[in-house]
């Protein structure tokens, strides 16, 4: 994408613009995780349950997600500069208009623009960056933006959580509007005098169009399918049906197309196909126990927003500290053997979590949090690398757009299935144990005579902690099969071939 405007131009000041472009890639990727902690509040506040909660996730990566495949058009026809200045005061406004929503689709709806807008932000401040700097220091750019991208989601819960605590919940979306009118401005006085060139190239209405229905219909069934009870309703057989047919048709199209808005040729290559399928489950884990955990500790373990946020932002120490590291000396080994090195580390944790009880304290809940960073910290790097080896030069670019597409959908639909499996389980843990309480058991008898004697509040007491070890129950199940699922990944990533690092060089950053 970079090849649009020579390379050889110099902002007045490389620090600056460094600031602007980073800003705006913390902003959109704080985004996707800031809402986590602030979940239970915000369905308290518009009055939905905590599954019609997660809409607020998934709305804003499905739609993320989407616009991302756009990007490389619209750079090509408006000129890289103005399409990131445009997006970022479009994410402005709807970061604005968020945070003004009264209902819960109302803030659905805010969120869907959001997502769409910061679509096109990650890839113009990456192509943007090494656009700026000199061949030399380029590697040392897309180190800081993969900082950036590590920071961002560990401050997302602390922020989000202190100013849902201090504040009320607008106030993780008003956040952005000085953030990101500075990064614009910043960006729109450095770049001003960068030679443009654009070129109109015919766009793939009918790929867009369809993925849209598809992915859209898709993950509607995901969100409403609990609420609805699945295929017992009409909406929901009626909405995967339009799901499937508009993605056949997606894939059909965009295998014969020949400017595809995504290019499903690339799974043709190998390594691309394993480091794809890693990538993709395993930032969908990743996503799916972020989610969870802070919504456990807040609904069960009666956790504020802001120690929740605590509680999960050690996983982002590791990373920082090893980035640097990773990033300068990962090619020295076979990637394979890091990225299973990652995919233990992150399912060790998990195995760890899953022996929880509701007596864990915040110290033992943050240490499993600090020795999962250690796994999230081998395994972007060597696993986008792999992905990009055996892909020709001119295909990293649409290689990394894609593999940035399905990672967010990945996650989008993690934030679904995970919600539902918890929510679930946790019913169904809750029928079992309820089967159990009755007044002619000895062990009722008991709890009932600690509570004070048979009333309706002791018997609401009652149910209160039965639902508590139902949830944790539900937690503890869904943190093991989480373990088995990365133990899985590190036999698939082992599927790659070597070299890995013979076209990797430019792409690695992507």
């Amino acid at each position: 994408m970079s090849n649009n405007a020579p390379a050889s131009f110099t902002p007045p000041s490389l620090l600056l613009t460094t600031i602007g472009l980073s800003l705006a890639t913390f902003m959109q990727v704080l985004d996707t995780t800031i809402a986590n902690v602030a979940l239970p509040t915000i369905s308290g506040n518009l009055g939905v349950s905590s599954e019609q909660g997660t809409w607020v996730i998934t709305s804003f990566a499905v739609s993320n997600a989407i616009a991302l495949p756009l990007t490389g058009w619209l750079s090509r026809r408006f000129g890289e500069v103005k399409l990131f200045i445009w997006a970022t005061i479009l994410f402005v406004m709807a970061s604005f208009l968020c945070g003004i929503s009264t209902s819960m689709p109302e803030l659905v709806g805010f969120r869907v623009l959001q997502g769409v807008v910061a679509g096109p932000l990650y890839p113009m401040t990456q192509t943007l960056l090494i656009a700026v700097y000199p061949p030399a220091k380029r590697g040392m750019a897309l180190a800081l933006l993969a900082m950036v991208t590590v920071v961002a989601p560990i401050a997302g819960p602390i922020l989000g959580g202190w100013i849902t605590d201090s504040y009320t919940w607008p106030w993780i979306f008003f956040i952005n509007v000085p953030i990101g009118l500075f990064a614009a401005f910043v960006v729109r006085t450095q770049m001003a005098a960068r030679p443009v060139t654009t070129s109109r190239q015919p766009m793939d209405y009918v790929g867009l169009i369809t993925l849209i229905i598809g992915v859209g219909a898709l993950q509607i069934v995901l969100d409403k399918g609990n609420d609805l009870d699945w295929f017992s309703s009409n909406f929901i057989i009626i909405g995967t049906v339009i799901s499937v047919i508009g993605l056949a048709a997606f894939v059909i199209w965009e295998m014969t197309d020949e400017h595809p808005v995504v290019n499903l040729r690339l799974f043709g290559f190998r390594n691309f196909r394993v480091g794809t399928i890693c990538l993709v489950l395993g930032y969908a884990g990743f996503f799916g126990i972020n989610l969870i955990l802070p919504q456990w500790l807040q609904t069960q373990m009666g956790y504020t927003p802001t120690y929740a946020g605590l509680a999960v932002a050690p996983i982002g120490i590791l990373p920082v500290l090893m980035s640097p590291f990773v990033g300068r000396y990962a090619n020295k080994f076979d990637l394979r053997i890091l990225a299973g090195l990652a995919f233990l580390g992150i399912g060790m944790s998990c195995f760890m979590r899953s022996a929880f009880t509701s007596q864990v304290d915040f110290e033992h809940i943050a240490l499993v949090q600090l020795f999962m960073g250690a796994g999230i910290a081998l395994f972007f790097m060597p696993t986008l690398s792999i992905l990009l080896s055996d892909l020709p030069p001119s295909q990293i670019a649409d290689g990394s757009g894609l593999a940035t597409f399905l990672r967010n959908l990945g996650g989008s639909f993690a934030a679904s299935l995970t919600t539902w499996i918890w929510i679930r389980r946790a019913n169904m843990h809750h029928a079992y144990l309820s089967e159990n309480v009755n007044t002619y058991e000895s062990t009722t008898r008991h709890a009932l005579d600690t509570l004070g004697g048979a009333s309706n509040q002791a018997y609401a007491q009652l149910d209160g902690m039965v639902t508590s070890q139902a949830y944790m129950m539900s937690t503890v199940d869904y943190f093991y099969m989480m373990g088995w699922l990365f133990m899985a990944l590190i036999l698939v990533i082992w599927m790659a071939k070597p070299p890995f690092a013979a076209k990797a060089g430019p792409g690695a950053g992507h």
